[in-house]
């Protein structure tokens, strides 16, 4: 399934909301989608391990997948390196479109390390650290509700300076550095922009 969601053309943007694991046989997990509804519905039907899941749609592009699963070995040997270390797992995990599971962790900098030789060692799971720091959160992510396409045209175009005061890029720019037409970024743009202010603001647009 995990394969599915990196892969599919439907499927523009996955994170695991919440989990639970008190029950030995099977887990529960809240993950956020955002793609086609009815492809996903197919898809997880035909998944062995799924007792059951329940939909619930948001909007159009959007949905919450609430999943009862039975483990995998590879993801008990996954929460298991977790649960030896005491380390702390920050939602949501977000299945990124370069087929990686991005996961932020807090923890002391000695478990940390033994959980990379864990995982890699014990569960087969290739690690790429990116990042090491002091944890500091205090708002949360709003660009979930942002298509992969979407995201990336408004990094890119933050990056080259568009959204600098004053303006340091055109549209054009911007296009070029994606390499789309003018109107295919503007219209990323836009959306994305109209997404984001939506979940800020809380508008239904």
């Amino acid at each position: 399934m995990q394969d599915f969601l990196i892969t599919s053309d439907t499927m523009n943007r996955a994170e695991l909301y919440a989990w639970n694991l008190s029950r030995e046989d099977v887990q529960f997990a809240l993950f956020y989608i955002n793609g086609d509804i009815d492809t996903y519905h197919g898809r997880i039907n035909d998944v062995d391990s799924i007792q059951w899941c329940e939909l619930t749609p948001i909007n159009e592009n959007c949905f919450y997948s609430y999943v009862c699963q039975e483990y995998t070995e590879s993801e008990t040997a996954f929460f298991q390196a977790f649960a030896e270390l005491s380390l702390v797992v920050v939602p949501p995990l977000v299945y990124s479109a370069e087929g990686w599971l991005d996961v932020t962790i807090v923890g002391r900098d000695e478990a940390l390390s033994k959980l990379v030789d864990a995982l890699e060692r014990r569960a087969g799971i290739e690690v790429d650290v990116r990042e090491i720091g002091t944890y500091d959160r205090r708002l949360g992510t709003v660009i979930g509700c942002l298509t992969e396409r979407q995201l990336d045209a408004m990094e890119t175009a933050t990056e080259i300076g568009y959204y600098s005061v004053p303006r340091q890029a055109s549209l054009s720019a911007v296009a070029a550095e994606l390499g789309v037409a003018n109107s295919t970024a503007s219209e990323l743009l836009r959306r994305g922009e109209s997404r984001l202010m939506s979940r800020l603001i809380g508008s239904s647009n």
